[in-house]
């Protein structure tokens, strides 16, 4: 019987007694945090792992300890990639291309959060253009190098359930802007894309998954104003003690990263191909006023036309066009 991980795993705990030697994985933001951890665990158990940063200078600093744990037959290289700049996108992709060497996981990681109003270099709203539209290109771009039998992992959050994605508005052209709904908005369209990319890979092997990491301490709320955070960990305390919950608790790095080498090298592709995944385990649909850190996810954020609908906007967004790999 498979063991049954839950909130409180870690990276190490996940992947003990799996030997990853052979295996090739693509991971973005290796600068900081969950990026830096996903990669030293699966260096650390003999995978070769490729990091993307947009600061090569900041991620080599990050990810020494990557290197020295690395065991098994594992290393670790990195290559530049600013999500939020589509040519530096289109040159990292082209760059995998040309190098040749299949993955068997690629773990959309990187990301923004609870952003200033702005645009990406290409002209999209910050938290779209970078969490969602970088990845779709990036992924798109270099899905042949995915090997049968392969995975997308793409990090996404409990915050998808603020906002669902607006086909009509992307940008926040017609409407006012709020931080936390561009987030949601974005980390909706990253379990979409997931969605998607799994009904157009599947038939060759190749799975897609989305997930929450849980709550952790790192650089992602480096955008909220002092004492924001703090006040939203009160809010959450106090509305979990009002359902007789115990207080909030942050979860520690290991902890956080460990639901993304589970979905990419431990579950079983039936089990979350096409979900969204948290505390290690497949969530269930969840609607209605809940507490912001209780498990579930938002039908709307796995319903396929919108997935669908998501896929052929974001190809007329960029301009490209992405036909089923063979």
């Amino acid at each position: 019987m498979a063991q049954v991980f839950g909130a409180k795993s870690t990276t190490d705990e996940v992947l003990s007694g799996i030997d990853l030697s052979g295996k090739r994985v693509l991971v973005t933001g290796v600068s900081a945090g969950l990026g830096v951890e996903t990669a030293r665990a699966l260096a650390a158990h003999g995978a070769q792992v490729v990091g993307a940063a947009r600061d090569l200078a900041k991620a080599a600093r990050a990810t020494a300890e990557v290197k020295a744990q690395a065991a098994n037959g594992g290393g670790f290289e990195l290559i530049e990639l600013d999500l939020a700049a589509l040519a530096s996108v289109r040159a990292c992709a082209d760059a995998l291309v040309a190098d040749g060497r299949p993955f068997d996981a690629v773990i959309a990681n990187a990301g923004v959060m609870r952003t200033p109003f702005g645009h990406t270099a290409d002209g999209f709203e910050t938290q779209i253009g970078t969490n969602h539209i970088g990845h779709f290109v990036l992924v798109n771009r270099i899905a042949s190098l995915i090997a049968p039998g392969g995975r997308l992992v793409n990090v996404s959050s409990s915050g998808h359930r603020y906002a669902d994605v607006d086909l009509g508005d992307p940008n926040f052209e017609h409407t006012p802007y709020d931080p936390m709904v561009a987030y949601g908005r974005s980390k909706t369209a990253n379990i979409l894309f997931a969605v998607e990319f799994d009904a157009r890979h599947k038939a060759r092997g190749v799975r897609a998954a989305a997930l929450h990491p849980g709550g952790i301490h790192t650089e992602l709320g480096r955008h909220m104003v002092p004492g924001e955070l703090e006040q939203l960990v009160a809010q959450i305390t106090a509305q979990l003690a009002a359902d007789g919950q115990p207080p909030f608790q942050w979860k520690t790095v290991p902890q956080g990263a460990a639901t993304s080498v589970w979905a990419a090298f431990v579950a079983s592709a039936e089990e979350i191909g096409g979900r969204y995944c948290e505390n290690c385990q497949v969530s269930r649909i969840t609607e209605g006023l809940i507490s912001p850190v209780s498990p579930g996810v938002r039908s709307y954020a796995l319903d396929p036309a919108r997935a669908k609908a998501l896929w052929a906007a974001t190809e007329t967004w960029v301009g490209e066009r992405f036909p089923e790999v063979a």
